[in-house]
This record gives C-alpha cells, structure tokens and sequence, in this order.
C-alpha cells in the first residue's frame, strides 16, 4: 500500500470526526487550542487504534462485526444529536457548555472510528504492514479534528443555537449514513 492510497484513505476515514468536530466546536464560545488538541487526540488515537485492532481480528469476522459497528455507531450519533436538537431548541446555556470530558469523548471517538476498524480488517487481506497506514489515519484524523473544533467554533458563537440544531442534524444524518453502509456492504 504506497503513502498516496493510505494519505487518501486516511482523510476518507477522518471525514466523520471532523464532522463531529464541526459540530463540537457549535457548542463551544470560546476554545483554547487546549480543547481542539483534547479533541484531535481522542479522536485520532481511536482513529489510529481500531485498524489495529481490526487488523489483529483479521478479515474472518468482518462482515459480522462491520453491521453491529454500524448500528453502534448510528445509536450513539443519534443519542448526541437529539440532545444537541433539543439544546438549540431549548435555547439554554447547556448547549454551550464545551463538554469534552470522558464519557462524551469517549462515544464520540468510538462512534466515529468504527469504520477504521473495517479498514483495519480490509488492510489485514492485502498482507501488508498496519503500523504505517495506523498512524497516518491517526495523524491525519487529528489535524482535521482540530481545524472543525475551530472552524465549528467560529460558526457556532455566531449562530447559536441554530448551529446546534443544524450540529445535531449533522450528527444524525452521519449515523444514518454510516448505519445504511454497513448494511449495503
């Protein structure tokens, strides 16, 4: 696998955490580059972490767990992006509140890196190296993070609860996308 496949893989895989991220940075009034580096790195250590682990499993299991990893992934989006909805439909000061704890972080990076665990499994049937392709998915799904941390960040204080609602929307739209590829697949 040459460095141009696995940059352009990379940035395909990192299209959901960036949106994520985007809609991360809606809810926030302020950032600190503190924030969008917290969120870079949940999200791509776990971007980097599930081609490993999808690599270790191998190809055996990948259409059984790709379908479950897709509804997961779409109830765990869906969970988010209902409370984002009704957070800018309230109108009340806790959808500004920048959570990027634990438990918040950690859904979201799971839900949004499933799909590397596929390409973990697609990657262990070419019988090539996972370490190169792992860390440029990582680094890649990071970088893209922080930028949508920072650019929901400007969209977010100048709209408001509308770009929490429309975040929340994005949200939803990404589970359903995500749960409708796993069962075409």
């Amino acid at each position: 696998m040459n460095i141009l496949t696995v940059f352009i893989m990379a940035v395909g895989l990192s299209m959901d955490a960036f949106s994520v991220s985007l809609c991360k940075g809606f809810a926030m009034k302020k950032i600190s580059l503190r924030s969008m580096t917290a969120v870079g790195i949940w999200f791509g250590f776990f971007q980097a972490l599930m081609p490993l682990i999808g690599f270790a499993i191998g190809g055996c299991l990948h259409d059984a767990l790709f379908s479950i990893a897709g509804a997961v992934s779409f109830l765990i989006l869906l969970f988010i992006g209902l409370n984002m909805i009704r957070e800018g439909i309230s109108g009340g000061e806790e959808g500004n509140n920048p959570d990027t704890g634990f438990r918040e972080m950690l859904m979201l990076a799971i839900a949004t890196s499933l799909d590397a665990l596929a390409a973990g499994f697609s990657i262990s049937l070419e019988e090539t190296d996972i370490l190169l392709p792992a860390a440029v998915i990582g680094i890649v799904t990071a970088s893209l993070s922080m930028i949508g941390v920072k650019a929901g960040s400007l969209f977010g204080s100048r709209y408001g609860s509308r770009a929490r609602i429309a975040g929340g929307i994005i949200l939803i739209a990404i589970g359903i996308k995500i749960l409708y590829e796993a069962f075409i697949s």
